[in-house]
């Protein structure tokens, strides 16, 4: 009862719609009430996820935005299974903890009939394993790994025959997620690309982020299995991930193009390096200053039959992260550009992309509002 009497605390609906004391409120949230003050509750719920030694405050002010301009529509969750040295444990320890949490979430209000993912940095990671636990398939679908069918329903924007905790999965939103991992190549960006640096980064994340430090930089390999990262881009037996996220009605990544010193841009779209915008970066909406290149989400089914059958190209294997990228890739995503080169606040943008703090990241409030004015109801 007291978990979920935090857990009660952290769901929010507008606080403006509620007249009564805080004590009584806290009551009625915790109990299974369909209703608030007389209208029924939405039936849309948004888990809302942070990053590394991160916690539910980080998302304070997105969240407040949601429930300021979707009062009627959205319930907002924000995660705090994994906050702090939580978030060293490991993706598949933290993934297990935020699915029971979004379970427990979904048995209080039984009037949910949908729900949307929105996470920051490892968080996106995180969610991901989440929701392949989290997948209920409502009848034999092939997995993306066997057949193109499911893709397809993906191009055709038509969702999987699939729930996410019983639920309609509708938007699944990373922040600034490293989806490719920390390894080499100036994923990383605070190593200035240096080779020795990121090759030592590689041999000491786990001193300093244990497990979660492991599978970040790709050298966990339990049991003799591949890093977690790579097998989260496939379907195992009683993880589906990428069933998971084909689920969706829409996968979006958006991504600090420049001045992120924790997590490159690359990793964070999911692209090759050939594939960034190659020319300057405009601003492409007054409304949006910080948003300077977006692009829906595309591909063909026959990419899809290409990339698996490239994946040894002149008997050589791809690397991980070119196997990452195709993996990911299967399914389509949107990718939204951010760019704060010419604010005052671009030293801190990983943290601005996701307005942690409002005096401090305010500058990324246009993000939110992005996020917002696209989000799927």
């Amino acid at each position: 009862m007291k978990l979920l009497h935090r857990i009660g605390v952290n769901c929010f609906m507008n606080p403006n719609a509620n007249s009564k004391p805080e004590a009584e409120a806290e009551i009625e949230t915790r109990h299974h009430h369909l209703v608030h003050d007389g209208k029924p509750l939405p039936q849309h719920l948004v888990i809302m996820v942070n990053g590394i030694i991160g916690s539910p405050a980080d998302w304070k002010f997105a969240a407040d935005q949601f429930l300021e301009k979707l009062p009627d529509q959205v319930i907002v969750h924000r995660s705090e299974c994994n906050s702090s040295k939580l978030t060293f444990d490991g993706v598949d320890t933290m993934g297990e903890r935020l699915a029971q949490e979004v379970m427990s979430v979904v048995r209080r209000y039984p009037g949910l009939r949908k729900i949307s993912f929105v996470a920051h940095s490892l968080g996106g990671l995180v969610a991901r394993y989440a929701i392949g636990r989290l997948l209920e398939e409502q009848k034999e679908v092939p997995t993306v790994n066997e057949k193109a069918e499911c893709v397809k329903n993906c191009l055709e924007k038509q969702s999987c025959e699939a729930k996410i905790a019983g639920l309609e999965p509708m938007n699944f939103i990373t922040v600034a997620t490293p989806h490719l991992g920390s390894r080499g190549h100036k994923q990383l960006p605070f190593l200035c690309g240096l080779l020795f640096l990121e090759r030592r980064a590689s041999q000491t994340a786990h001193l300093i982020a244990g497990r979660t430090g492991k599978h970040l930089f790709l050298t966990d390999n339990d049991g003799g299995k591949p890093p977690l990262l790579l097998r989260m881009v496939y379907d195992s037996d009683d993880l589906k991930f990428m069933s998971a996220l084909c689920a969706f009605k829409r996968r979006v990544a958006y991504a600090n193009a420049n001045s992120d010193y924790m997590v490159g841009w690359r990793t964070s779209s999911i692209r090759r390096q050939r594939e960034l915008p190659k020319s300057n970066l405009l601003i492409i909406d007054e409304k949006y200053p910080h948003i300077v290149h977006a692009k829906g989400g595309s591909g063909t089914a026959d990419d899809i039959v290409t990339n698996k059958e490239s994946s040894n190209v002149g008997g050589q294997t791809i690397d991980f992260e070119e196997e990452m990228v195709r993996g990911l890739t299967i399914v389509p995503w949107e990718r939204v550009d951010v760019s704060f080169q010419k604010s005052k606040q671009r030293y801190v943008a990983h943290s601005t992309i996701q307005v942690k703090t409002y005096w401090l990241n305010s500058d990324g409030c246009d993000v939110i509002f992005h996020m917002m004015d696209n989000f799927l109801l």
